[in-house]
């Protein structure tokens, strides 16, 4: 005797060794016996042999006609031999009986389960709405197929080519374009992006990157809701200055202003004024929620994403030529020793008398001309502002020694920064395929190190303030200049050995940077309460929000910062293609790691072992790819001495990283998928 039943949905056949009164013993075809209760078993025969009995009904089953069994089977609940008898013959043989019951399973569109091996019959409209999804989804996987089948043969189907961007970067793996993808790389065993790429999808490596970055960061778009910029209504007094700001040309999110009192007096007071949305910007007004979500501007050559909207920027920038409401940092230093005397802050109004763009004035704000050389360039208007900038010099230099000597080690960055410019790109999107420029700015340029060390000046003191008022701020703080010692965020007020500052908390960057306008906000009240300002600021001792605020800050400043390494990468990249740059020199910076040394490209090449950290070479270049933005190199001589020490080369090997980081470039959809189916962003001293 032989027995057909059912384990966990499976049908199995064995012959029957023995049976209780609810269970039986059953011998597999494989010899091993199994245990199956009474309720399980669904059909005992003699004939045909157990395996014999399971092919010819799955064959039989594949034949039978699944409208003639729906029209014969009875209204009511009935087993599958019932339908067996009826369709078949009376005698319905154990073989016909068996694939029977594999039809009915197999079809729950038209029958349901009603128990072991018992059925019922689906009402008609139900069928007919089963038998529409059925004969759509045939459709849907022809369609599947053609469009694989267009892709493998080097043709994008126009569906695919429009979900581009979704299907790489944020895919619904139920489309049918996305499938299609995924089955054409099946079967031309090749990663989706080389797929994609052969097909000619990809139009566009710079639409690539730019549409990757949208879809993680900005996937409901970049545009702003509609925003109306509060006014500034405080009575505040007008201060008794003439500020001036020092930007670059493309910056329109003017936050921070100097200005200078009482030169030539033994006593000088250095003004450092912030704009100061805080006044009115309120935490969760609907301003605030632009700027929590956004966290950041994000800068790339030619173009920028700023946090806040171009009306709500212009209502609060430190423009020239009008009273601006500032938060202002006014500290006191004795004009011969540069020692600080004390310092206040103040909520005001501080006439702004001039933006000085320093990408026109770097050539004529030299060392040389604010040491006293006449330069026959500078107009009236710088001419006037000599004294005002040579001080600040003069003072920016003693602040950076005094950082120096509590870091422990000078700062010794000495490559220049560098500039990128798109020609003809003004206030647009670039395409991908404008000429780039790549200019240099040297370090610690006059008019940088006067701006640098004043937002330090003011960070760290303003820093200093809040945690002396009991009052929380968001802190950057580095424990020690160890390697891998990173620079992290958090509520507590302590050291920056990078910077070489007991505390340092970013407040200078209201407009552009999410963790500034927290901080306002807290100095604010402190400026305006004083003692109670714990109470009335609006984020408390261990407030929770201000944990979240620094998690997604964190985050986004990373991903941000990553963006922009990528796309002055890939204009790097443009610029040896429309140079025609072949080879280039370099210093090795790590294993085989090469630092060209008049470009900001990290690559690896062949041929560097056994040579020093910090030698030069001549690298030939290799084939360059837009879309990982990866290139490498061979060393084909060894120059002369290195132009860096190995500690200057220690300095700087985390930009290094970071300029080599996007070799890295990740593929949302990859062959494990297949085969199963400008200006610089505001640095720490900002």
């Amino acid at each position: 005797m032989h027995i057909l039943f059912d384990e966990a949905g499976k049908f199995l056949t064995g012959r029957l060794m023995s049976e209780a009164d609810s269970s039986m013993q059953v011998e597999l075809d494989s010899g091993k016996r199994v245990k199956v209760k009474a309720a399980n078993a669904l059909l005992r025969f003699e004939k045909p042999a157990a395996s014999e009995l399971m092919a010819q009904a799955t064959a039989l089953s594949a034949s039978m006609e699944l409208e003639l069994a729906y029209e014969f089977a009875p209204e009511d609940e009935f087993g599958f031999a019932d339908l067996a008898r009826e369709y078949f013959s009376a005698q319905a043989t154990s073989v016909e009986q068996a694939a029977t019951l594999m039809c009915l399973q197999g079809a729950p569109h038209y029958f349901r389960r009603a128990g072991k091996g018992r059925f019922k019959k689906a009402p008609p409209e139900i069928v007919a709405q089963a038998l529409a999804a059925i004969e759509k989804k045939k459709q849907v996987q022809a369609q599947i197929d053609t469009w694989a089948a267009e892709l493998v043969a080097g043709q994008c189907p126009e569906p695919v080519r429009e979900q581009l961007y979704r299907i790489l970067f944020k895919p619904d793996k139920n489309a049918p374009e996305y499938k299609a993808v995924v089955e054409g790389a099946r079967q031309a065993h090749a990663a989706p992006l080389d797929l994609l790429q052969k097909a000619g999808a990809i139009t566009s490596a710079y639409q690539f990157h730019w549409q990757r970055f949208l879809f993680e960061q900005f996937p409901k778009g970049t545009g702003f809701p509609p925003l109306q910029a509060p006014a500034i209504t405080d009575e505040l007094p007008l201060a008794p200055v003439e500020a001036f700001s020092i930007d670059d040309s493309a910056t329109t999110e003017i936050d921070d202003a100097l200005s200078l009192q009482g030169l030539g007096s033994g006593t000088v007071t250095v003004g450092i004024h912030i704009a100061a949305p805080g006044l009115v910007v309120a935490p969760d007004s609907p301003i605030d929620a632009v700027a929590r979500t956004r966290l950041s501007t994000v800068y790339m050559p030619g173009h920028k994403i700023t946090m806040l909207p171009d009306e709500v920027v212009n209502a609060y920038t430190l423009e020239a030529g009008r009273p601006c409401p500032a938060v202002s940092l006014y500290v006191r230093f004795d004009e011969a020793t540069l020692a600080v005397l004390d310092s206040r802050t103040a909520l005001e109004r501080v006439p702004i008398a001039h933006n000085l763009r320093h990408d026109r004035l770097d050539h004529l704000i030299t060392e040389a001309w604010l040491n006293g050389e006449p330069s026959a360039n500078a107009d009236a208007e710088i001419t006037a502002l000599q004294p005002s900038l040579a001080f600040l010099f003069r003072l920016a230099k003693h602040l950076k020694a005094q950082r120096e000597v509590a870091r422990g080690k000078p700062e010794t960055f000495t490559r220049p920064d560098y500039t990128f410019k798109l020609d003809g790109v003004v206030g647009s999107e670039p395409a991908g395929d404008e000429r780039v420029i790549i200019g240099t700015r040297s370090r610690g340029a006059p008019l940088d190190l006067m701006v640098a060390e004043a937002m330090i000046l003011a960070n760290s003191t303003w820093g200093q303030w809040l945690a002396d008022s009991g009052v929380p701020g968001i802190y950057r703080s580095q424990a020690s200049l160890l390697p891998g010692v990173k620079v992290r965020m958090g509520t507590k007020a302590q050291q920056h050995a990078g910077l070489g500052v007991k505390c340092y908390a970013w407040s200078t960057s209201p407009l552009r940077r999410y963790v500034d306008l927290v901080n306002q906000w807290q100095l604010i009240a402190c400026a305006r309460h004083g003692k109670t300002a714990a109470l009335a600021a609006p984020f408390k001792p261990k407030d929770a929000s201000l944990f979240s605020v620094i998690s997604a800050f964190d985050a986004a400043y990373t991903a941000y910062n990553g963006f922009q390494n990528g796309m002055e990468r890939y204009w790097t990249l443009q610029y040896l293609r429309q140079n025609a740059i072949t080879e280039l020199h370099a210093t090795l910076i790590k294993d085989n790691l090469v630092r060209a040394d008049t470009l900001p490209l990290v690559l690896p090449v062949l041929g560097a072992d056994g040579l020093p950290r910090g030698a030069r070479v001549m690298v030939r270049l290799g084939e360059i790819d837009d879309i990982t933005l990866e290139i490498s190199g061979t060393v084909t001589e060894r120059l002369d001495e290195p132009l860096e020490s190995a500690d200057e080369l220690a300095d700087e090997a985390e930009e290094d990283e970071a300029l080599a980081a996007p070799l890295a470039l990740a593929i949302d959809v990859n062959e494990a998928d297949a085969a199963a189916a400008t200006p610089a962003a505001p640095a720490d001293n900002g």
